[in-house]
């Protein structure tokens, strides 16, 4: 199987774009179990490019129940080096309006439930995470968005994504609390999924989609399910525009980011200390430093 670089995690929506060539489904088993399901392979504008639906086609996993190792640990299998995600936020600032497109630069983590790490079990890894998405990478995406024309979209370059553990919305209380920190966005998935990208030294981005004001805004409905997949079919369509020209530009200059090396100092464990069965599970992380 050919390399595939470009990897884009999202809405099922997303991968019947149009100029998608040469398309094929692969089944990925890894050793945390199958993905979210199976990955959609293609080429687009010239670039092999691999499609996964973040929740199943039909949208039938929990954002606490996303198998996020295994989803990160198949798109590295696949030869992935640069992850787009494509996710649907509340806006928790009056500027970041509906159908607008954030491009966040930090990440609160508020999940309780969740995994984040490959390592354990005899494997001590500390991945530095100070700046969390690849800035070179997310340039390249707030230059497709402002080349396209969206006449509804503004684009918001940085920001802070509060991911929360879902599946229900915040309360009023928690939406405020969000606010007085100065976060941008909330959603449900990015994290840890940005954590394992950079452990797998994937370059990754999150191109997050304004579908309501959080529940913080006066003047407007708190969020309902009806308010949010409205947008989201509109934001669907402006994404695909977005990602098809982002993977054009990665097609002409495919920058080196610092995420590529994320585990030369990281990794803490002696290499003759490791537990075989450990490191046998993540050789596909390891044996570039063994």
């Amino acid at each position: 199987m050919a390399k595939v670089q470009i990897g884009i995690i999202g809405g099922s929506g997303l991968y019947n774009m149009e100029g998608l060539e040469e398309v094929e489904e692969v089944a990925v088993d890894t050793p945390f179990g199958s993905p979210s399901d199976s990955i959609i392979l293609g080429t687009l504008e010239g670039m092999r490019v691999a499609f996964l639906a973040r929740h199943g086609r039909n949208h039938r996993l929990l954002p606490s129940e996303l198998p996020f190792r295994a989803n990160i640990y198949a798109m590295k299998s696949l030869g992935v080096e640069y992850l787009i995600s494509a996710s649907a936020v509340g806006s928790l600032k009056q500027e970041a309006k509906p159908m607008d497109m954030v491009l966040p630069d930090q990440f609160i983590d508020r999940t309780k439930n969740r995994i984040s790490t490959f390592f354990g079990d005899g494997i001590v890894a500390h991945i530095a995470f100070g700046d969390p998405v690849c800035a070179k990478l997310a340039g390249i995406l707030a230059d497709a968005v402002e080349s396209q024309d969206l006449p509804e979209v503004t684009l918001h370059r940085g920001g802070t994504y509060i991911c929360m553990e879902g599946p229900a919305f915040s309360t009023k209380a928690e939406s405020n609390l969000y606010r007085s920190w100065g976060a941008t966005a909330i959603g449900m998935t990015a994290l840890p999924e940005a954590k394992l990208a950079r452990e797998a030294e994937i370059a990754y981005a999150t191109l997050a989609m304004v579908t309501d004001y959080d529940c913080w805004h006066p003047e407007h409905d708190s969020v309902t399910v009806d308010m949010v997949i409205k947008y989201l079919q509109r934001n669907a369509t402006n994404a695909q525009k977005v990602i098809r020209e982002t993977v054009r530009r990665l097609g002409k200059d495919k920058p080196v980011s610092e995420a590529h090396s994320a585990l030369k100092y990281a990794i803490i464990t002696p290499p003759d200390k490791m537990p075989p069965e450990t490191k046998k599970k993540l050789a596909l992380l390891l044996d570039k430093y063994m």
